[in-house]
């Protein structure tokens, strides 16, 4: 498939796939005409970078960890690397919650009838 193609598969721009790239996140053949090309798999390696990035994880850490996304196994290095992320990423999302709960107790006692009920 095309860059555009692969784009409007994943929900990444254009700029997005070419910076990928650069960094050595995908690969891609070029057609006779130059164009980039790219296989079936590369739906999934998108997606799934664009994931990590959400989730706070600069591209050279995922340069480090494409091996284990195309094997599905991790040496130790990785395994460390992988571990500090989650465990990064678990702190963050328990952050999240207690950051969506305080709004929610906000939201609550802002609304009409919690001031009706602190009136009585």
């Amino acid at each position: 498939m095309r860059i555009g193609e692969l784009a409007k598969a994943t929900g990444a721009s254009v700029r997005a796939l070419r910076y990928y790239e650069e960094q050595g996140l995908i690969d891609s053949d070029r057609s006779a005409s130059g164009q980039r090309l790219y296989g079936p798999a590369a739906v999934e390696k998108v997606l799934w970078i664009r994931q990590l990035l959400a989730a706070g994880l600069p591209s050279r850490v995922i340069l480090k960890l494409k091996k284990c996304d195309t094997d599905g196994k991790a040496s130790p290095e990785e395994l460390t690397v992988l571990e500090a992320e989650r465990d990064r990423i678990d702190k963050l999302a328990t952050d999240l919650i207690t950051t969506r709960d305080r709004l929610d107790h906000v939201i609550a006692n802002s609304t009409p009838d919690a001031a009706k009920a602190r009136a009585h």
